[in-house]
């Protein structure tokens, strides 16, 4: 009998045990789901940059792409919300971010652009391989003219997309993308990542040096940084 007993009690210890296990995942798994940031009217952040260039590519907005959660933002999402069956209230959920074609994972913001490692190691790639032994601010904005590009709807809307573009840069062409890292050009990555710009807000650089194309001669000079021209 008591062995009956005691044979009871531990099934039953087993089964709160488990019922406690299986709600704790459930929860950390719930918790997870609903961790995504929503943005309001007048927020300023990194995402808004991308949800402004899909709302101008689907013709609800026709305002600037700056990354500004503003007034003509708030009612192309409203109109985007109704058209897609989703709740006008204009907030920019997980909901809505994922019917925009974005991640709804959480991001890590910064003056100038959501970054990770992906992106920090492959624009300290191309850093490397078109600035290496230029001067540190040259090689940061260097860095800058591929985000700038990422921000422009002219241009892929991701870093990857920018860089490898095809013709974009030299050093994919002649594999300098792919030589010996320096220390210099991942602090520069990060730099540009984390919203400095020295170059002014350029769209493109060259070394006059070696320049072959009349082209780009003929774009609005900015600045000069080393052997570096940066243009509009």
């Amino acid at each position: 009998m008591k062995k009956e007993i005691i044979s009871r009690m531990i099934v039953c210890f087993i089964s709160i045990t488990l019922t406690y296990a299986v709600g704790e995942i459930y929860t950390r798994d719930y918790k997870k789901a609903i961790q995504t940031e929503a943005y309001y009217y007048g927020a300023k952040a990194d995402i808004i940059y991308k949800v402004q260039y899909n709302l101008k590519k689907w013709g609800y907005y026709k305002g600037e792409i700056d990354g500004i959660y503003g007034y003509q933002t708030f009612q192309a999402v409203k109109a985007f919300q109704a058209k897609n069956g989703l709740q006008v209230d204009g907030v920019i959920g997980a909901r809505t971010l994922s019917a925009l074609g974005l991640s709804t994972g959480t991001t890590t913001s910064s003056p100038g652009y959501s970054s990770n490692n992906a992106d920090v190691n492959l624009l300290a790639r191309l850093i490397n391989g078109e600035a290496r032994g230029e001067p540190y601010e040259g090689q940061v904005a260097v860095g800058a003219v591929v985000l700038n590009r990422v921000r422009n709807p002219q241009f892929p809307s991701s870093v990857a997309g920018v860089i490898y573009q095809p013709g974009a840069f030299t050093a994919i062409v002649d594999g300098q993308i792919n030589a010996k890292i320096e220390e210099s050009s991942i602090r520069a990555a990060r730099d540009a990542l984390n919203g400095w710009d020295p170059s002014g807000g350029a769209m493109y650089y060259f070394n006059p040096a070696k320049a072959t194309s009349k082209w780009i001669w003929s774009r609005p000079l900015i600045k000069i940084i080393g052997k570096h021209r940066f243009c509009k």
